[in-house]
């Protein structure tokens, strides 16, 4: 997973819920501000050139939108001033582009989010989770694993989006949608704020998932009153995860697809167009100025 903070103008990089590699970067300068969200790298190029911009050389491109986003080696001078794209330093990117692929998770934050890392059976297949792992003994028991395996690598980036305010859940396989559900929420009343979940591992067992997660924005409590970072650990880790819970049905079908390097977006915004574009990401928060 990549996290680029526009504030700090900085980038990590984390593999497996640790942090390998740290860069400054520029994003872009006003009037070109760089979307902030969860995004996935759709398209890799060594030498690519800007189709927008006087045939710009772009080496090293990892694009995250099809409007022209795109993680490339580039000139930092310090402050904000590309279009759009993230520019980093050319060794950098050359050593970024060997370790991504199709589908790794991109999130770019409007504030430093320090990553934390969770243990827990599922997040959304909590209800099911004892289930689901004797169903998981009982495949690995049949040499199943082989067959998990090729699974895993043929679905190149897994995404679930939940928007509490509406009480839906919309997963997308490689940036399409592939299905979508009612989920339940207990105590509707608490906010959840906005967090991205990626999945480390493992994915063979239910009941041992680990996920690293990222605020993206600063909670708010009710009342309007805002919630400190201890109160919104408890939150999230204590029974916010809890307060989900989806049809037995689609928890198989989650637990199917979801594989290291899946990305689960918890959110109180509502599922509206504005908030998104397609296909391949979901952008969270928009600059305005």
């Amino acid at each position: 997973m990549i996290i680029v903070s526009i504030p700090d103008q900085w980038v990590t990089v984390y593999r497996n819920g640790r942090r390998i590699a740290v860069s400054t970067c520029s994003t872009g300068r006003p009037g070109h501000s760089t979307p902030t969200g969860t995004f996935v790298i759709l398209q890799k190029d060594v030498h690519h050139h800007s189709s927008t911009y006087n045939n710009a050389p772009m080496p090293y491109m990892e694009r995250v939108t099809w409007g022209g986003v795109a993680l490339h080696a580039g000139q930092l001078p310090g402050y904000p001033a590309s279009h759009g794209c993230v520019r980093l330093p050319k060794e950098f990117s050359r050593l970024l582009f060997t370790v991504t692929h199709i589908g790794t998770a991109v999130i770019i934050a409007d504030r430093n989010s320090q990553p934390e890392d969770v243990l827990h059976p599922g997040l959304l297949i909590s209800e099911h989770a004892e289930e689901l792992a004797r169903e998981a003994v009982a495949k690995a028991g049949k040499n199943s694993k082989p067959a998990l395996a090729a699974h895993a690598a043929a679905v190149q980036a897994v995404s679930v989006i939940i928007h509490t305010a509406d009480r839906r859940m919309r997963v997308l396989v490689n940036g399409k949608a592939a299905f979508e559900d009612s989920v339940t929420i207990r105590q509707p009343e608490l906010p959840f704020g906005t967090h991205v979940f990626n999945l480390t591992g493992p994915s063979d067992d239910p009941a041992k998932m680990r996920w690293m997660t990222v605020d993206l924005e600063k909670q708010v409590g009710l009342g309007g009153r805002p919630v400190d970072a201890a109160q919104a650990s408890a939150l999230l880790f204590g029974f916010t995860v809890r307060r989900i819970d989806v049809p037995p049905a689609t928890a198989h079908r989650l637990t199917e697809l979801l594989h290291p390097g899946a990305t689960l977006l918890i959110t109180d915004r509502p599922d509206d167009p504005a908030h998104r574009t397609d296909p391949g990401f979901t952008i969270m928060a928009q600059d305005d100025s």
